[in-house]
């Protein structure tokens, strides 16, 4: 009995200190990190494409849609 009662300190002692050694540790990525890093790749995305929207919308489409308009009323 003595010796189970022994053991059982001898793990609790060394699961305490593995989450002290855990809660210690400054390696590693943070969550605010993470976090901050994929708002900023969104903005940057959502910024990317509503240029790209805001170029198509003045330049290409109207051509590209009176181009269709063309074929599709072509009478030869």
């Amino acid at each position: 009995m003595r010796n189970l009662v022994l053991m059982m300190e001898l793990k609790a002692m060394s699961k305490v200190n593995s989450v002290k050694k855990a809660l210690k540790s400054k390696s590693g990525e943070g969550f605010v990190d993470t976090a901050v890093k994929i708002l900023m790749s969104v903005v940057i995305g959502a910024l990317v494409l509503g240029g790209l929207y805001l170029l198509f919308k003045d330049t290409v489409l109207p051509t590209l849609t009176q181009r269709i308009k063309d074929m599709f009323n072509f009478k030869g």
